[in-house]
């Protein structure tokens, strides 16, 4: 093999491993996954996450696990579907359909359904045992930047010439 010539198997396209389709994780790197699920599998549009609740998850005595655990994890699972680095939230349509509780390992499931643009809509499942927990419709957009150093106003006023309108 000549010294510059590129080993098409040691080349990664679009974030995937040509040689075992090994996926590698471009987005929400340092999310506590103690909080938010441990990845199970991930392919390409698709992932699976196992939440196990923990007593910092509790919103009572009884055992009930606060639901924002539950949507945080639903959340992570659509992100990671999606798996580019700008990826956000931007709106989501979902239903708790049963309590989890304390010790329960809640099982999610994210899928792209559909794709336009930067647009992608993620659907999320989760299961503790059989049972649906919760499902939901999670709206993403892939921004050229990340979020937080988008300048949208600023970028508005140099392109129209005036100020924003003030508020009376």
């Amino acid at each position: 093999m000549v010294e510059n010539e590129i080993n098409e198997d040691e080349l990664e396209i679009e974030g995937y491993a040509k040689e075992d389709d090994q996926v590698f994780i471009k987005t929400h790197e340092r999310i506590n996954q103690d909080l938010c699920g441990e990845i199970v599998k991930m392919e390409q549009g698709y992932v699976e996450l196992r939440l196990t609740t923990a007593p910092d998850m509790l919103a009572d005595d009884i055992g009930l696990i606060h639901g924002g655990f539950i949507f945080s994890s639903a959340d992570y699972a659509a992100m990671l579907a999606v798996n580019e680095h700008n990826v956000v939230l931007v709106a989501s349509d979902c239903q708790f359909l049963s309590p989890v509780k304390l010790h329960d390992e809640v099982n999610f499931v994210a899928r792209v359904r559909h794709k336009e643009g930067r647009k992608r809509n993620v659907h999320v499942e989760a299961f503790v045992l059989d049972i649906k927990v919760f499902e939901g419709e999670f709206k993403t957009v892939i921004t050229e930047r990340h979020v937080l150093k988008l300048k949208l106003l600023e970028e508005e006023e140099e392109a129209s010439g005036t100020p924003p309108e003030e508020e009376m």
